[in-house]
């Protein structure tokens, strides 16, 4: 019998999305071929405890996973001799090489390129997206400069890095007229996100996206909806069916996107094939120029005169069952398990 690949399943993380990643991980964990490969699921806790995890995943996914008693700590080594985890297990310290890791953390200190950094360093396989690519798609300025190097429309922004500069601001708002967006320029899940409508609340809006982040983006209000599109896949690359997310304020914010109480989504869109076909090649540019690798989903915008424009990339879009990224897959014939068996053969190979 083949001998099985040895994979580090990374869940939880500091950010603001905690919760979506354990719900993401235990599935990905539920649909993972155990005769292909052993799984070392590593839990990192809200405060930054990083713990070997060896229960059930059912407490995974209800968030206990942490109190139980198979927790021991864990740390990704730095030495590359190594190229693993060393664990303090009650008998003493064990190691355990990895032949890959596959972070399963959304948001901030898991997607935006420490956590890949660190695997890098340590001389262990990424399955996705690396270090630059992962830092520079979660950086909403970055990579709208990069995308519009290469003719992608991007929406008109003004970036902040200072509370002092609101004069700026309010000069840039008015020129461009509202309602504009405020973000965070490197958070994720739409959080710190807000829609202005008038001048008097853009302070408290700028505000709001500095309690996030050390660097603001203003962008204009693009007319029409929202698109995506699901990447998987290195140099010989899978496209998803093209997504349309139908909201009613404009705004698919962080509880549309886990409740959508008032929102849907249609995959595929309602669009003609041809215009699909459009979004899915200007994806996959974006997805080239971005560095991205293993899999990725590009959000994108499409106006009401047909025009498609760039909103971000996420380089470890959602993963629970009912997530936009497989179900893109699914409509063009790849299933949960096989998307899963084609993100980590990416790596390690079949």
């Amino acid at each position: 019998m083949k001998e099985r690949k040895r994979i580090g399943i990374l869940f939880g993380g500091c950010s603001s999305e905690h919760e979506v990643s354990l719900k993401s991980a235990a599935s990905i964990i539920n649909h993972m071929d155990r005769e292909k490969y052993e799984l070392m699921r590593i839990g990192i806790t809200k405060e930054g405890k990083w713990l070997l995890y060896q229960g059930e995943t059912e407490k995974i996914l209800d968030g206990t996973w942490e109190q139980d008693e198979s927790c021991v700590p864990a740390v990704i080594s730095p030495d590359r001799s190594v190229g693993g985890i060393c664990c303090g297990e009650k008998e003493g310290s064990k190691v355990y090489p990895l032949d890959a890791a596959l972070p399963v953390l959304h948001g901030r200190a898991g997607e935006d390129g420490t956590v890949q950094g660190l695997l890098e360093l340590a001389g262990i396989p990424v399955i996705g997206c690396g270090t630059m690519s992962s830092a520079i798609c979660m950086d909403k300025d970055m990579s709208h400069r990069l995308a519009g190097s290469i003719g992608v429309r991007v929406p008109g922004s003004l970036v902040l890095e200072r509370k002092d500069q609101l004069d700026k601001a309010y000069d840039w708002a008015e020129r461009t007229g509202y309602p504009v967006f405020v973000k965070p320029a490197t958070e994720g899940s739409s959080i710190g996100i807000s829609k202005v409508y008038e001048q008097s609340d853009l302070a408290a809006a700028v505000d709001q996206a500095f309690r996030y982040d050390t660097k603001v983006i203003l962008e204009e209000t693009i007319e029409g909806f929202e698109v995506g599109c699901a990447l998987l896949g290195g140099d010989k690359l899978v496209l998803g069916a093209v997504d349309e997310i139908e909201t009613p304020t404009g705004f698919f914010d962080f509880e549309e996107k886990y409740t959508q109480e008032h929102s849907r989504i249609y995959v595929p869109a309602r669009i003609p094939e041809e215009k699909a076909r459009e979004i899915q090649e200007t994806a996959r540019r974006i997805y080239r120029i971005l560095g991205c690798k293993g899999f990725a989903r590009v959000d994108l915008f499409l106006t009401p005169k047909g025009e498609i424009v760039f909103n971000e990339v996420n380089t470890i879009p959602g993963f629970t069952p009912y997530s936009r990224y497989p179900k893109m897959l699914d409509q063009v014939g790849i299933s949960y398990k096989e998307m899963v068996q084609r993100m980590i053969e990416t790596e390690v190979g079949a």
